[in-house]
């Protein structure tokens, strides 16, 4: 069995030589070494005590069996390619579709677009690696394959709490949003969530931490091993700005828009009972359609920041000092859960989501079978219209609902405060 690679450490000369020493820094590429012992060569099991001081010592476990490599390798090329035909679905169907091609919904195309490219690069580099047990793609493409992996999935951080933002704004403050959400500002948004994630992806080519591998030596990610000030520096910054901040904001967003929803239901509720009948079906429903939005967002939220959980956590031990208890698999199988979260979306939207469903079943009509979804013949457009209009003729019939409308008017704009704008017209 072949041990994995990782950084060149000098060891103790009076260490003894079945001890394996805790690295210095992790693996870092070193192209000045001899072709016998550079990062594509593989270090033997028991190496002499004068090969030792330069032996690759990556992790305190030195041995993986292949079949940790195998099933790894297995399971990031399944979430891969859940997460691209997933993400693709979800694309091609809200661009297709009239109704979902709205400026909130933007966001969602921009999460599946991040989230599609982080499954394109990530799972058949690691597959290919895991097969023959080390790393194929040399320095540059661990540098291009750890850059894409930060990009992606701060790209999606970011979006995700742009979307918390959009939904606190329409839900708590409806009447300021009229008219200033557009299709040009939300792009705009977007060119700085891009941006913001470039920023935080580009440090590591100039030598502010590096990319560097990790685990089993299969993939790559940021150096967060090295108890340098400035790798500490680098991630410390990276964990408050990326997702401890994004995160905080998420929540403060959620918590008003869940009051908001709260505060309504309860006027709703008193302005009718002061009326004496039940009298608001449409403002009910679209409470109902905001507290659904709301439900099936903070779902998307919630799975993405539990994906990247066990991730942050491997890495704040190691930003901590505690890098010397990580195995590789510790290293690995969060990183693992973290890619994982590009599948989540489409299946949420899948199951939840209404005019996702009703979108897939009118342009992929295989996928609407399996999800049990019929195409409507009538379209809503005409349905809604045909129905309005008998309401309408039903109520100018009814002398108490026109006794009603006169009592409304009265109330002017206190019955429009109370009326919150829907949105399932804007997801």
């Amino acid at each position: 069995m072949n041990s994995p690679l990782g950084p060149r450490v000098s060891l103790d000369p009076a260490q003894e030589p079945g001890c394996v020493a805790t690295p210095v820094s992790p693996s870092r590429w070193d192209s000045s070494q001899s072709s016998t012992s550079s990062l594509d060569q593989p270090v033997p099991i028991n190496p002499t005590p004068g090969a030792q001081a330069t032996a690759w010592v990556p992790f305190p476990t030195v041995d993986v069996p292949d079949h940790a490599h195998y099933t790894l390798g297995t399971v990031v090329l399944l979430v891969g390619l859940t997460g691209m035909l997933g993400n693709l679905t979800v694309i091609y169907t809200f661009c297709r579709s009239r109704s979902l091609r709205t400026p909130a919904n933007m966001f969602i195309i921009n999460l599946a677009i991040s989230d599609f490219l982080m499954s394109f690069t990530q799972a058949p580099v690691v597959f290919a690696s895991s097969l023959y047990k080390r790393w194929l793609f040399g320095e540059a493409g661990c540098e291009f394959y750890a850059f894409c992996g930060a990009l992606f999935g701060i790209t999606s951080m970011i979006t995700l709490t742009a979307i918390a933002l959009d939904r606190y704004l329409v839900i708590t403050r409806p009447l300021a949003t009229i008219g200033v959400v557009s299709k040009r500002r939300a792009a705009l948004v977007l060119l700085g969530v891009w941006l913001y994630a470039l920023a935080w992806s580009l440090p590591p080519f100039f030598g502010w931490s590096a990319y560097v591998p990790e685990g089993l030596l299969t993939s790559c990610s940021w150096d967060y091993v090295s108890f340098t000030p400035s790798v500490r520096a680098y991630t410390m910054l990276l964990f408050c700005f990326v997702f401890f901040l994004p995160l905080l904001v998420i929540i403060y967003c959620y918590v008003f828009i869940f009051r908001a929803i709260r505060e309504t239901g309860q006027a709703l509720q008193t302005f009718g009972s002061c009326e004496g009948h039940s009298e608001l079906p449409w403002q009910q429903q679209r409470l109902q359609s905001e507290w659904k939005t709301a439900k099936i967002v903070l779902l998307v939220i919630l799975l993405f920041v539990l994906s990247w959980a066990p991730y942050s956590t491997v890495a704040l031990m190691a930003f901590a000092g505690y890098a010397h208890v990580l195995t590789p698999y510790m290293n690995s199988v969060p990183a693992v859960i973290a890619k994982a979260s590009a599948i989540h979306n489409p299946i949420i939207y899948a199951i939840t989501h209404p005019k996702y469903r009703m979108a897939i079943a009118q342009h992929l009509p295989c996928l609407g079978v399996l999800l049990g979804v019929s195409v409507q013949r009538t379209g809503p457009y005409t349905s809604y219209h045909s129905t309005h209009r008998s309401t309408l003729s039903s109520q100018a019939s009814d002398p108490s609902w026109i006794s009603r409308q006169k009592r409304q008017e009265s109330l002017g704009s206190e019955s429009e405060v109370v009326l919150l704008p829907s949105l399932d017209s804007r997801i």
